[in-house]
Parts: C-alpha cells; structure tokens; sequence
C-alpha cells in the first residue's frame, strides 16, 4: 500500500512498560519499515531508528486526571493537520484508529454492583473530579464517527460492546505478537543468563512477569512455593516492585526468603526467559498478557489464570498447550501444577512444542498487516 503518515499517541513509549506499552512500541517499530511514523510522547524510553518523536510537555504530573487533559489537549493539537493516521493508544478524544488495551473504567467501577451500592457508586463517581474526568474522556472515545476500535482480546472486545452500545460495529481484534520464536534454550545458555541474572545456578526457576505483583498474582506465586517440596525450587520475578520488603517479608514467614529474587524492570526480558524453567501468570486481571505468548515463544510451560481472569487464556487449552488455573488465588492449585510438570515429563514436552506452535502463528508482523489493512480502509486505498 501507499507510504502514510501515522500520528501514534501514547504517554509513555517504552518496551520496559506493560502491555500496553509494549505493543505501541512493537507496532510502531514494524510499520516504521514501510511508513513514516511519529510518536507524540510524554517520555521515551525505546529510541529506534526511522521514528520521528515529538515531546508532549509535562505540565502537570499529579494529578494524575489533570495530566491526562492536558495530554489529549495537546496531542490534539498537535496532530489536527498533516497525518493520514492518528492511532491513540491513550483514552483521549481524539484518533480515527483507538487501540483498547485495558477495561472500560465505566466497567469495572460499576461491575457486580446493583441497588443501592449502584446508587452509592454513581454517587461517588459524580462527586469526583478524577472520576468524571476519566470517564468523560472514555465515553468521548466511542463517538460514532467513523472510527475504528482494535481490541487487544476477544474477552476486551465482549466487554467494551456491552459497555457502550454500538462500538461493536467498529471493533477488531488484533492481538500481541512475537517478534521471532527464540525456541528452547540449551543447558549452557540457561546457566549463562542465570549468572548474569545473578539467580541460582542450580533448581527450578518459576518466573513471574509483571509491573502490578499484586494483581500478577505474587503473593499466591509466595505461597505456592512454600507449598513445594523441593527447596531447590525459587522464584524470580521481573518488574517494578514497589513494595519488595512487603513481598520479602511475607516470603521470609513462609520460610521461603532465600528463594524470591527480584531482578527489577528491564528492557531485555528475554534473557530472564532464558533463565527459566516455567512462567507462572496466576494473574487476577489481564485483558491479554503478553508475557504469556512470549514465554511460549521460549518453549515455556506457562501456567495461567482461566479465561475469566486473562485474555490469552480464551485461546489456549488446558493440558495441550498451557495449564490454566481455575481460580488464582488457589496456591495449592498452583503448587500442584508446578509439581505436575516436574513429574510428568511427557507433559512438559507437549506444553512446550504446542506453545511454541501457538506463538509462531502470531508475529507482529502480521499484527502490522492487520493494522495496515485498517488504515486502507479508513483511508480508503487499496491496501
């Protein structure tokens, strides 16, 4: 198709982000191939060639609401004239292409709540400038004006049409992708990243990604490894930790203090893929989890919350190509899968090779084409 030039708007454009992050970057470095992008940020952590970026000033970073205003102003601004795309991956009013990555806020404030705790909850939504400020912005993102939405799952795409009636009719599911499928590390590259991680040489590493631990599924992860038998057995967990001697001491009361190990926020995640012998995602809440499909990628295991609690899982089959835990915050279930795995090999082989058959059909590559055959049709070109 024609060369465009594509407007992306996302406050933060860094791979050592979450999801959300990740994809923007992911997509953006793809379609900088055959495009001319430019990226309106208000930081930058993923400088690549062949991207224009253009600063969004911090006027104000707290609140957070006020910010966010001021972000959607000024990228409005910004982008009204020159562009054949504007793609937001932030809620603003603005963009013919809207990315959805998390839950409509109008959701889960609202989500299992009827009579009077409804009433008391509008009430308080109403009263809150942060809240009215959120949701004003949400609802002016759904305007039926010929724009199109991409959802990131089939569960976000289910939720965001019952949420606002209509969306559905604009509404495509593109979801994360692998740059390349890494396969099966060795023994010896295994113990290489380890030291470099600083980690163990010896026994199991569970790894467990995340920058929300609480929400990732950490303190079940803690418990589940006091469950184990084998003290060999530790886990290692990358992301920002912002409350670690909260994490640590509940460790240390379990009798497993010696065996979390944080590695911190980093770029390069594959290398703690690398180290690993399973990635376990007992998350309470992900519309996808990319981490999951990139740990398959690595020939993981992967044990992961239901379909309920996480996006992916909605496309994976117990047993075949991932084990799913039924309920999250069930530590024994969790402890049971681990030790599943060490003691059926057959098991292990089989979630490895179809994990990495799953995520070799979905690369960003093709994630950039379906964008691009988006943008055609806004545009109305041939793509």
């Amino acid at each position: 198709m024609q060369r465009l030039r594509i407007a992306f708007l996302t406050k933060n454009f860094d791979t050592k982000g979450g999801g959300a992050e990740r994809y923007a970057v992911a997509l953006a470095e793809q379609l900088s191939e055959r495009h001319e992008v430019h990226v309106f940020s208000q930081s930058v952590g993923a400088m690549l060639p062949g991207i224009n970026y253009h600063p969004v000033r911090w006027a104000v970073r707290r609140p957070r609401w006020i910010n966010q205003l001021l972000f959607a102003y000024a990228t409005w601004r910004m982008t009204r004239q020159g562009y054949d795309v504007v793609h937001s991956h932030e809620n603003v009013w603005h963009g013919q292409v809207q990315t959805l990555h998390v839950l409509p806020m109008r959701h889960t404030l609202l989500r299992e709540k009827s009579g009077l705790k409804r009433l008391w909850k509008l009430l308080g939504m109403v009263s809150s400038p942060r809240l009215l400020a959120h949701l004003g912005l949400e609802r002016s993102r759904f305007q039926n004006d010929g724009r199109v939405y991409v959802a990131v799952s089939e569960t976000l795409h289910a939720i965001v049409a019952q949420t606002y009636k209509g969306s559905e009719r604009a509404m495509h599911v593109i979801p994360p992708g692998i740059t390349e499928v890494a396969g099966a590390a060795s023994a010896q590259e295994r113990l290489a990243s380890r030291e470099a991680l600083g980690l163990p040489l010896q026994g199991r590493c569970l790894l467990l990604v995340g920058n929300d631990l609480r929400k990732k599924g950490l303190g079940c992860v803690i418990q589940a490894l006091a469950l184990l038998s084998d003290p060999s057995d530790f886990v290692a967990v990358v992301g920002h930790v912002g409350q670690r001697a909260v994490w640590e001491a509940m460790a240390r009361d379990l009798g497993v203090g010696s065996q979390l190990h944080f590695l911190g926020m980093r770029e390069d995640v594959g290398v703690a893929y690398v180290a690993a012998d399973i990635l376990v995602h007992p998350t309470l809440e992900d519309t996808y989890a990319m981490v999951v499909l990139e740990a398959m990628s690595h020939a993981l295991p992967v044990i992961v919350s239901q379909a309920a609690y996480c996006g992916i899982s909605a496309e994976l089959t117990h047993g075949v190509n991932a084990l799913l835990l039924q309920d999250p915050h069930d530590a024994h279930a969790l402890a049971q899968a681990v030790s599943q795995l060490r003691d059926s090999p057959d098991l292990q082989k089989r979630l490895c090779e179809r994990g990495v058959e799953f995520a070799a059909q979905r690369t960003w590559a093709s994630v950039a084409l379906r964008h691009e055959r988006l943008y055609a049709d806004l545009r109305g070109i041939a793509a």
